[in-house]
């Protein structure tokens, strides 16, 4: 075929310097809306355009093609999970089938997280980040595209949640009642995916900056712990930092043995003023915990409290004893060594 018979659209690729994004046109998702932003976070598709189409033969002109075409195949780019037979799952302990999101994600997650905090894909903080988002954002995401029900029984919800992504996704295609032309919902779609990598791009700044320091001080509290009580069944941290879910996550990579599991963690509250004490619980989502303040100091307050523990300056333990408050340190430390033996 001579040059000027070609497929329009394979001519306007050859004739183009920049690389090309392929996903569907028509009604959109969350997935396909999240992958093209995320790949435009890539250094190799940063000043990609983009083409929705189902012509395969203006798709087979594109660099990548996502959530459309039937075919997943790395090295020629093909990210589509719609295909008879597809079962691809992120790994790492996580069973949920991908979406596109979840497959560019997959292989292109390390490099935009990289590029986001301008370090290198192997500083070690890279994998831990990349980890979360999947469980926090992605995966969620994956799991609504391709139909899997959250949970296993056919327990009836409550109340329905349509404030989800996906669901906020969904809401910037036209209605069905509202004419609309492709130029129409080509725009809607940016909007769409603006809007969804905007809050993934959010999600990972407050990973990097807030949650991963965290990681940081509990490290250091589980590290220094046996200079607090010898058994090491206490943390002690100079500031106020969420710890649950990084604490649970530690002692099992540190392979901690459960006599040495902290019982206690002691912090500052929030203005500064004052300490508390708050029993661990046995799980992250738990109300139990693995050692409650004692049951005679439950839901006794001040004076009385300290009068009945023996140590000053106590302020209150909740009635279920999984928190206390004392007005220093020290006070907080003595109920913690006091409950240890109660």
């Amino acid at each position: 075929m001579s040059t000027s018979e070609e497929h329009p659209a394979k001519k306007q690729r050859m004739d183009s310097s920049s690389k090309v994004i392929g996903t569907h046109n028509g009604t959109f998702h969350c997935d396909e809306a999240l992958a093209v932003f995320l790949l435009k976070r890539t250094t190799a598709y940063a000043e990609a355009g983009l083409k929705r189409t189902r012509d395969p033969a203006i798709l087979d002109t594109c660099d990548i093609v996502v959530d459309v075409g039937g075919k997943y195949d790395e090295t020629t780019q093909r990210f589509d999970h719609h295909q008879r037979g597809f079962s691809e799952i992120f790994g790492h302990g996580f069973e949920t089938k991908l979406s596109s999101a979840g497959l560019v994600y997959k292989h292109f997650g390390k490099e935009i997280i990289a590029n986001r905090l301008q370090t290198h894909q192997d500083d070690p903080k890279i994998e831990t980040l990349w980890l979360k988002l999947y469980r926090e954002f992605i995966e969620a995401i994956d799991a609504i595209d391709n139909g899997i029900s959250q949970y296993s029984t056919d327990l009836q919800p409550k109340y329905r949640i349509r404030t989800d992504v996906s669901a906020r996704v969904g809401y910037f295609n036209p209605a069905w009642n509202e004419p609309a032309d492709a130029q129409t919902v080509d725009a809607k779609f940016l909007q769409a995916s603006t809007m969804v990598g905007t809050e993934f791009l959010d999600r990972l700044d407050y990973y990097a900056k807030a949650w991963l320091p965290a990681r940081d001080l509990v490290v250091d509290a589980l590290e220094k712990r046996k200079r607090v009580d010898q058994q090491g069944r206490i943390l002690l941290f100079e500031q106020f930092a969420p710890w649950k879910e990084h604490l649970f996550e530690l002692e099992a990579s540190l392979g901690i043995p459960e006599a040495e599991k902290p019982l206690y963690v002691l912090y500052p509250d929030e203005t500064g003023g004052n300490w508390r004490i708050q029993a661990v619980p046995v799980a992250p989502e738990s109300f139990e915990s693995r050692k409650a303040l004692p049951e005679q100091w439950r839901g006794v307050r001040d004076d009385e409290l300290s009068k009945l523990s023996g140590v000053e300056g106590c302020i209150f333990v909740h009635a279920s004893g999984f928190i206390g408050g004392n007005k220093t340190k020290d006070g907080a430390l003595r109920l913690a060594n006091l409950a240890l033996d109660m």
